[in-house]
């Protein structure tokens, strides 16, 4: 993935390298080092130092900045763009939205506010400057679905969706790159594509409950009920605590007008939200 060195890091998000040396040196972050010793940050890293800035200028006490920060670092995605979390401050809560659900960070006065969209606008030209290089460079499935991931977590689709095709053209049974291909050509509404795409990843990968939900959710948008329903229930077999599986057979348990069974996945999805929130 691609890394940033500190001055990098100062240029983009405006703050002192002093001072993310500083953040470094408190572990609210743990960058990589290069051979001769210096930092090397990730986009993670990026999201978790601006916010660390903004609520060092809230004045939040370095306590408060670190129990904050930890369940942040928690719970920001891993597996899809960042650029669908925001992270904010409404009334004396810091908050992260994330799709159309929010989640508490920590109590206290912070005020800021600021889109991660506005921090991918602002890396993206650095890693088109570096896929320029990577293109030429590239001889791996790996090293191609690395670059994709890039431009994937930045939300620039049409270079993402270049490199995960390259990636499967090298390797035809890349899991990571089927699912992920199959996500935003599902996002576009191609659903067919993006099924065959699902159906190839469980095909090499039977145990994926990743896979095996995304072409749950593939068919229920196809309107074959039915066979979603059965995938959900694969599913669960995969994985019995996916809560997103237990909520979706759910609701189309309710629409088929079998209570129990609706009351039954709801009520798990309900306990496994509800451990989830606990645990952070």
């Amino acid at each position: 993935m691609r890394e940033y060195t500190t001055l990098e890091v100062s240029d983009l998000l405006k703050i002192d390298p002093k001072q993310i040396r500083s953040f470094a040196k408190q572990k609210f972050v743990k960058p990589n080092r290069n051979a001769s010793g210096h930092f090397r940050f990730s986009f993670q890293d990026l999201v978790i130092l601006r916010t660390a800035n903004e609520l060092v200028l809230a004045g939040l006490d370095s306590r408060r900045v670190t129990k904050a920060l930890r369940s942040l670092k928690e719970k920001l995605p891993t597996e899809r763009p960042l650029s669908s979390v925001r992270v904010l401050a409404q009334a004396d809560q810091v908050l992260v939205r994330e799709r159309d659900t929010s989640w508490e960070v920590e109590s206290g006065q912070a005020i800021f506010d600021f889109q991660i969209d506005e921090l991918s606008k602002k890396v993206a030209p650095l890693i088109k400057e570096k896929a320029s290089v990577a293109r030429a460079k590239a001889n791996t499935s790996d090293e191609w679905f690395e670059l994709a991931l890039e431009f994937d977590q930045v939300g620039n689709k049409k270079e993402a969706l270049a490199a995960y095709k390259e990636t499967l053209s090298l390797n035809a049974t890349h899991v990571n790159a089927q699912i992920n291909l199959g996500r935003l050509l599902h996002n576009e509404r191609l659903y067919e594509q993006a099924e065959k795409l699902y159906r190839g990843a469980l095909k090499v990968d039977p145990t994926h409950a990743i896979a095996a939900f995304n072409l749950g959710v593939a068919l229920e948008d196809q309107h074959a009920i039915s066979e979603a329903i059965d995938t959900y229930n694969h599913t669960l077999l995969l994985d019995p605590d996916f809560p997103d599986a237990h909520y979706n057979l759910a609701r189309l348990y309710e629409n088929l007008g079998n209570q129990q069974a609706a009351v039954q996945h709801f009520s798990r999805f309900k306990t496994l939200s509800s451990q989830r929130d606990d645990s952070h």
